[in-house]
């Protein structure tokens, strides 16, 4: 016996995107290739040469990571004191692309030869610049689709008031005694 409701024939859960769909079998078809790679090669040569490949990996990973984060750290240091002095921060040529060498280091870390290919690659100046541009493109994009209230508008909102010191959010909070004497304070702007 019916009532007349009609039951729906999908669910009312939201859609998955294709990000975590595909992501869990993009890692699994990785691991997989990785392995395969690995047996390959120690196969075709012997076992300790793979060992020397491994090591040699994550050598010069970790000497990439270590240059990229003192080229970061002199950066920093650089432009805070020019920002305590009072001067405008100078743009540095070769100041980007530290974060993408450091993931190129941490890829060449990872045991594996298609980490260290992708690693490698990371590394090439060309290269880091394009795959730059094209993650800085995809970040605006997700950041003008995100509905409102979600973490993607908090970062637009985040990006929108920039912290230059023009605006600043919040209350004056001064604690003094209710019977102190009251003088003219100079204004709170420039």
């Amino acid at each position: 016996m019916t009532t007349g409701t009609r039951i729906p024939s999908h669910s009312t859960r939201p859609r998955r995107s294709r990000t975590r769909t595909f992501l869990p079998l993009g890692l699994a078809a990785w691991l997989v290739l990785e392995i395969w790679l690995l047996t390959l090669v120690a196969g075709a040569s012997n076992g300790f040469v793979l060992f020397l490949l491994l090591v040699a990996g994550f050598v010069l990973g970790s000497v990439v990571i270590k240059r990229a984060g003192r080229r970061a750290f002199r950066s920093l240091t650089e432009t805070l004191q020019r920002q305590q002095a009072g001067a405008p921060p100078a743009d540095r040529a070769g100041s980007e692309g530290n974060g993408l060498m450091m993931l190129g280091g941490l890829l060449l870390m990872i045991p594996g030869l298609v980490s260290d290919a992708a690693g490698l690659l990371l590394l090439i100046p060309p290269v880091q610049k394009a795959v730059s541009r094209y993650a800085e493109r995809a970040f605006d994009r997700r950041l003008r689709e995100a509905a409102q209230g979600t973490l993607g508008d908090a970062f637009r909102q985040a990006r929108i008031h920039r912290p230059d010191g023009k605006v600043v959010p919040g209350e004056v909070v001064r604690d003094e005694p209710e019977d102190a004497p009251r003088e003219p304070r100079p204004p709170l702007t420039r």
